[in-house]
């Protein structure tokens, strides 16, 4: 046994198993949250329950299962529940998404297994997603065209049904389209006009000629605002034509204009293969829409380009900062006490809070930086901020300087690995201190340097705290890259995945609606970071296979 120990086997074989272990730590957490965020999108069961209270009170009740628990039975007599037969140590409740929240009131209501009469799974129950007041859960029994009422049995309604809510799908998307584009531009266009004639009235240069044809400009884009604003309207009427007449869990018909319906679904109908296309449907819609209902439904999408955009400006940001200064301190640097005191003071920077960082940031980026922009290049929007406001700049630009110590230090590790026979060898060929840097040193360390730029980039992409102050907020109206000019809008706000997650777990109204929505934007942020982890390295190892031939 003390020959064991002396051969250092235990050591190993413990190393050996923290590794493990936090390997099925990290495999298991991120299995729970993509099992969690992912079975968001699959398809349930509508079932419809008969159910009568220890007061004799029948109701009906339709809606969706989405969690089921024991509580014990003496707490729910101490909170006041009467039960006509003792039902044991332990009861069994379900909480249901209901949905209809109009008339309901919540999404969600717990029922006890002791007020079940009876539980069934009816095939007419339809599903009704829409752009507001969530799910509506009901017997389609007819359609209204055009203020003409057809009434159609369970058999015969589901494809009319569908071929009407696909037409004022697409209306309303025409809709929404010419009112981003179009219209958008013109309004961008009337803005950027007078803020142009503002500038002409500080300048001095507001002429009655310039005043006429500044007005004529303007008159131009209002007409052409007008024309598209009637086409804007016309497309709204012609969504909102049609309706769904869908009988509810009271027994009354609610009538649902189609503009507002998403699509309706029979789930109760649907077999294995057809739920797994609905599932990668609702997927696609998450990554790809907007959110909507205080952020409780919808999709994610400008938050993932939000936070995509954000990190890759950060990296542009950094990296030529961080490898210079690598590069001064490793290369130029005279080693003393001063180069010393610098170096313990970038390490000392990455263990800095990032609310620091983000109170930072908010001073001199924002306050003192961008209202100096302002002052300087924007006074005609004054005193309305155009740079003196939280961005996106700004937040790449504090989360570059919270992350300059790791690509600093990789990067001074990166060069002190390569031998000084390289450099001298350059040198004494007749290459410049300049050219040696360029063509041969840099080459060299350069998979050093994506690895502090990976490790940078992990970082920044899940940071929240400082963005909360620099630049993210809960809904932006538009991205920081459209088709006006200038095309790339640095100085508006943006959505990002950390704080979506953050707003929508902690800031929600409606907590059960919102929980599978933290998981499954937690997933699909770790998924953003991997990729953009895995492309980083690729192009580490491209470089390493490159500039190999170097070191030898």
């Amino acid at each position: 046994m003390g020959k064991w120990f002396k051969s250092g086997s235990p050591w190993i074989w413990m190393t050996g198993g923290a590794v493990s272990i936090s390997l099925i730590a990290v495999i298991g957490l991120l299995l729970l949250i993509a099992s969690r965020g992912l079975s968001y999108f699959w398809p349930a069961d509508v079932y419809q329950w008969e159910l009568e209270d220890s007061n004799g009170v029948k109701s009906t009740l339709i809606g969706e299962v989405y969690d089921r628990e024991q509580v014990p039975t003496e707490r729910l007599i101490a909170a006041g529940h009467k039960f006509n037969e003792h039902p044991g140590e332990f009861v069994n409740r379900y909480l249901v998404k209901t949905g209809n929240r109009e008339f309901v009131g919540l999404d969600f209501r717990w029922i006890l297994e002791t007020d079940i009469v009876s539980r069934a799974k009816p095939e007419g129950i339809a599903k009704v997603e829409r752009t507001k007041n969530g799910n509506f859960y009901g017997y389609p029994v007819a359609l209204i065209e055009d203020g003409k009422r057809l009434d159609l049995n369970e058999s015969n309604i589901e494809q009319p049904l569908h071929d009407h809510i696909e037409r004022a799908v697409d209306l309303s998307d025409q809709a929404l389209t010419l009112q981003k584009s179009d219209i958008g531009s013109i309004n961008y266009d009337l803005e950027r006009l007078r803020l142009k004639e503002r500038k002409f009235e500080l300048d001095g240069k507001l002429t009655d000629a310039a005043k006429a044809d500044f007005a004529a400009q303007a008159k131009k884009l209002n007409d052409d605002y007008l024309v598209l604003e009637k086409q804007l309207f016309d497309l709204r009427d012609q969504a909102a034509r049609d309706a769904v007449v869908i009988r509810d869990m009271r027994g009354e018909e609610v009538t649902i204009k189609l503009d507002s319906v998403l699509e309706v679904s029979y789930v109760n109908r649907m077999g294995f293969i057809s739920k797994v296309g609905h599932w990668f449907v609702g997927l696609g819609r998450f990554i790809n829409d907007d959110p909507r209902e205080a952020n409780t439904e919808g999709g994610v999408f400008p938050a993932i380009f939000g936070t995509v955009f954000m990190v890759m400006l950060m990296a542009v940001i950094v990296t030529p900062f961080g490898v210079i200064a690598a590069i001064y301190l490793h290369e130029y640097a005279k080693k003393g006490p001063i180069t010393k005191m610098i170096r313990i003071a970038v390490i000392n920077l990455a263990g800095v809070p990032s609310i620091v960082y983000g109170v930072f940031g908010l001073g001199f980026f924002v306050y003192m930086l961008g209202g100096s922009i302002d002052q300087l290049f924007y006074p005609e929007a004054l005193p309305a901020p155009t740079f003196g406001s939280p961005g996106v700049i700004w937040s790449a630009l504090t989360l570059a300087i919270l992350t300059l110590p790791v690509v600093i230090v990789s990067t001074e590790e990166g060069l002190s690995r390569i031998p000084s026979a390289v450099r001298q060898g350059s040198l004494a060929l007749g290459a410049t201190k300049a050219e040696t840097l360029w063509r041969i040193v840099i080459p060299m360390a350069s998979p050093a340097i994506m690895t502090g730029l990976i490790l940078a980039v992990a970082r920044a992409a899940g940071e929240v705290a400082p963005l909360m102050l620099v630049g993210v907020v809960k809904l932006a109206p538009t991205l920081p890259i459209d088709m006006n000019f200038p095309f790339v809008h640095l100085e508006r706000k943006f959505m990002h995945l950390g704080f979506h997650i953050y707003d929508v777990g902690f800031q929600s109204p409606n907590v059960e609606a919102a929980r599978p929505l933290v998981y499954a934007t937690s997933f699909l942020l770790v998924s953003v970071i991997v990729a953009l982890n895995l492309t980083a390295i690729s192009v580490r190892n491209h470089l390493r296979e490159k500039f190999r031939s170097l070191e030898h």
